[in-house]
């Protein structure tokens, strides 16, 4: 039984694509050049460095936006997402003693698995074996057995 919309499924193991704080580095380098510019005066202006300042945290917020969405790694008991990937846990057959096949599907829809993260081979119900990955891959495989192993 799915939960319904007032039941939301429990997140068994999950990782964001990335943090918030990197849209504070352009107007923190902002902050310090208007700094310098106080106490030596000449150049753009306290204004145009607000606007600027501004315009890197708008431009940083969109980047770490898809750079969450695009890295997000979640299960839940009913679904394993990766990326913009939903896979339906009913569909994973198994996770140990599955070796990696030259040329297995990317979850998520990535050529290879995204950089600072490790691929954990996954077989589905139809025999096909595709990569999930996670940046601490031994960490998901433990909570997707701990889940196949409980009964249905």
């Amino acid at each position: 039984m799915r939960p319904g919309f007032d039941e939301p499924a429990p997140v068994l193991y999950t990782e964001r694509g990335a943090s918030w704080w990197p849209v504070l580095w352009g107007p923190a380098f902002c902050l310090v050049g208007a700094v310098v510019e106080l106490v030596a005066p000449g150049g753009m202006g306290l204004a145009t460095w607000g606007l600027v300042a501004i315009a890197f945290a708008v431009a940083a917020a969109v980047w770490v936006r898809a750079r969450r969405t695009i890295g997000l790694v979640s299960l839940t008991p009913f679904v394993l997402r990766q990326g913009r990937e939903d896979l339906p846990v009913e569909r994973i057959e198994a996770v140990t003693d599955v070796g990696a096949q030259v040329g297995a599907r990317v979850l998520g829809g990535g050529w290879s698995v995204p950089k600072g993260t490790t691929a954990l081979p996954v077989r589905l119900d139809d025999g096909t074996v595709v990569l999930a990955w996670a940046r601490d891959a031994q960490a998901l495989r433990d909570a997707l057995i701990r889940l196949l192993d409980r009964p249905a």
